[in-house]
């Protein structure tokens, strides 16, 4: 069993309630560091933002229309343990 990390919306300057425009993981998948989670749209760009560790999606806590700022909760990453 791993260490679940709340993964959320890191710094994306000064913006607040952006869009979610694409929700790019389900419960159950494996992501590597790096992969994209999800896709926010501002007014002026689109952005994605990425897992910063490997893991396994447990809980999706945002959906497709949803605003969010930085520091709101995206999703829960159960992280595997050293050794595993």
């Amino acid at each position: 069993m791993g260490t679940v990390q709340e993964i959320q919306v890191p710094d994306i300057g000064d913006f607040k309630g952006v869009d979610v425009i694409e929700v790019l993981v389900s419960p159950g998948d494996k992501v590597a560091a790096e992969d994209p989670l999800i896709t926010l749209e501002s007014d002026k760009a689109s952005m994605e933002i990425p897992a910063p560790t490997a893991g396994v999606v447990k809980e999706i806590k945002i959906k497709v229309g949803d605003k969010v700022s930085e520091g709101d909760l995206v999703l829960l990453l159960e992280t595997a343990e050293a050794g595993e």
